[in-house]
């Protein structure tokens, strides 16, 4: 017995020992997986960034959500939560934890076709057109999910004739556009993807983890000493002050590291300091041109209808007589209202006469100065004035003595990607707006959403509101003045600009601009559908026969007779 218990106990023991070095391998083995994991999901890699010249301050780890804005009014969270609700996109499935982009959407793989229509065969000028979208990935396999963003017209090149498409997510790998039939003669549709619900995924996440990936800094001078330090919306603590330049009427959220040897009082200018985004272990796969990064996609049959004139018992189509939901469409290249105000043509002499007496405010990006720079064009008896004014930021200032017009442009506040701005010239539109007495000769157009899409759009959200908090102030005390808002439009994309400025975000941007400011006796120019309809390429500054229509379209809201 006792011989017995000590083998039976001796046996344990050396069985004990082994389990133990196994679970000490077994250890050592996945802390060795996963500090080779958080290597790869760090690496930044050199086809889809540009690295800063030098880093922020190191920082301490902090949460995700490290971007933190000052506590709303309980009707503005409310509105800002019934905003992120209609914005929400579809989520796409958990990739597995080995990436594959076999399992995301191809372009290349999949497929349109036109539906045949309700009436028959024939398509006539009234009608709508269906087209059904397919998704599938790399291997050929249909997708099971939706969350891919596609875009879709319809148009005529010969015409010059173009209208956007309306998509529908069926959230099974499956979509629909349609489009209303405006013309006689030819259709075409396009479909393109801009991104898969898969590279979604990673633009939303960026936001969140990483809203500082866009750099800034600002100079510091004061007598011999200058120094730079970076400054963001969403700035990490670390052992460094910072400087608060939250601004005290809007409550805009800015801040700096505060240099060692100088005030935060000395901050004289505002740049651009490069941007520094890291993507997890082969992301960058899904935003590669001429692969997944806006690709057409191919019909599985015939790519275009051929439309014929109205039916007898069916009225024309005229203004107000598109589908709704859309603003309007290109014939002959002139922009057509649908169901909005009649767009007139105007050259130089009638651009002169439509603005005599009036003061026009342009407040924003550049996308808004291009108007500026046009009317700068157009008026050949104005004289420019601020010619010192930064090329970029300005303010900017137009003025014709003979016909009393003056037009002026001033830059938004901060985010502001832009390269030496002095700080002074940093205001913020809400404030500006405040400063006008208004009245019916005033004009305020405004343009604010290029310089915000790599933040949380929360800090978009905000910004809106406080400018319509002072539209509104504007509109009761002269309610007569016109306020002009210029959407949101689609860009040419690289892989490296998606990461910061995809379109993606500027359709998360739209949707809540208009939101926003509905209900309110605001007009929209909408730069989101001219840009999809045309057929020039997509540009972050339009080419000039766009900007030549979305003036035309100003000066109809200005002079409607």
């Amino acid at each position: 017995m006792w011989l017995k218990g000590f083998i039976s106990n001796h046996v344990n023991m050396k069985l004990l020992k082994t389990c133990v070095i196994l679970l000490l391998l077994t250890v050592l083995f996945l802390d060795l997986l996963e500090l080779h994991h958080e290597e790869n999901s760090t690496i930044v890699p050199n086809k889809v960034t540009s690295a800063p010249p030098a880093a922020p301050p190191a920082a301490p780890p902090v949460p995700d959500d490290f971007c933190t804005f000052k506590p709303l009014s309980l009707a503005d969270a409310e509105e800002e939560r019934l905003l992120l609700d209609s914005i929400a996109w579809p989520e796409s499935p958990r990739p597995p934890p080995f990436f594959s982009l076999n399992q995301t959407s191809d372009p290349a793989h999949s497929t349109f076709i036109i539906l045949p229509g309700r009436g028959g065969v024939e398509r006539h000028i009234g009608d709508q057109l269906e087209v059904m979208i397919q998704m599938y990935d790399f291997q050929g396999n249909p997708k099971k999910s939706g969350g891919d963003v596609l875009l879709a017209r319809l148009h005529n090149r010969a015409l010059e004739a173009g209208v956007a498409g309306q998509v529908v997510d069926h959230l099974n790998g499956s979509y629909s556009a349609v489009f209303p039939l405006l013309w006689e003669g030819s259709a075409q549709v396009e479909v393109m993807l801009v991104h898969s619900s898969e590279a979604v995924t990673v633009l939303h996440r960026l936001n969140r983890e990483h809203p500082d990936r866009v750099l800034f800094k600002s100079l510091f001078h004061s007598g011999s000493i200058s120094d730079t330090t970076f400054c963001n919306v969403c700035l990490r603590q670390t052992n460094q002050p910072q400087c608060n330049y939250t601004d005290l009427r809007t409550g805009e959220p800015w801040f700096c590291y505060k240099p060692k040897k100088l005030s935060c009082d000395d901050r004289i200018k505002h740049r651009r300091a490069g941007f520094n985004v890291r993507l997890k272990d082969k992301e960058e796969k899904l935003f590669q041109s001429k692969v997944n990064l806006k690709v057409f996609i191919h019909s599985s049959g015939p790519a275009n209808v051929t439309v014929l004139p109205p039916r007898k018992e069916q009225p024309t189509v005229n203004q107000g007589g598109g589908k709704p939901g859309l603003s309007g469409y290109y014939f002959h290249g002139v922009w057509q209202s649908l169901g909005g105000t009649k767009v007139n043509q105007f050259n130089s002499s009638a651009i002169s006469q439509c603005l005599k007496g009036k003061v026009v405010h342009l407040y924003g990006d550049s996308t808004v100065r291009q108007w500026f720079e046009y009317f700068d064009a157009s008026l050949p008896d104005a004289k420019e004035i601020n010619r010192n004014s930064p090329k970029q930021t300005g303010p900017y200032m137009i003025w014709d003595n003979a016909k009393n017009i003056l037009v002026t442009y001033r830059c938004h506040g901060p985010p502001l990607s832009f390269f030496n701005t002095p700080t002074s010239e940093l205001r913020y539109i809400a404030n500006e707006i405040d400063g006008l007495v208004g009245g019916t000769n005033t004009v305020v157009v405004f343009s604010v959403w290029a310089h915000f899409s790599p933040f949380p759009i929360e800090l978009y959200i905000r910004r809106l509101q406080s400018i319509r908090r002072a539209v509104i102030r504007l509109l009761n005390r002269a309610p007569d003045t016109l306020v002009v808002i210029r959407t949101p439009n689609l860009r040419g994309l690289t892989p490296s600009v998606s990461l910061g400025y995809s379109d993606w975000y500027a359709l998360q941007q739209d949707k809540v601009l208009r939101a926003v400011f509905k209900g309110l006796n605001v007009r929209l120019v909408d730069a989101w559908e001219m840009t999809l309809a045309h057929h020039l390429p997509h540009n972050i500054h339009p080419r000039r026969p766009i900007i030549k229509n979305m003036i035309d379209i100003l000066l109809s809201y200005i002079c409607t007779k």
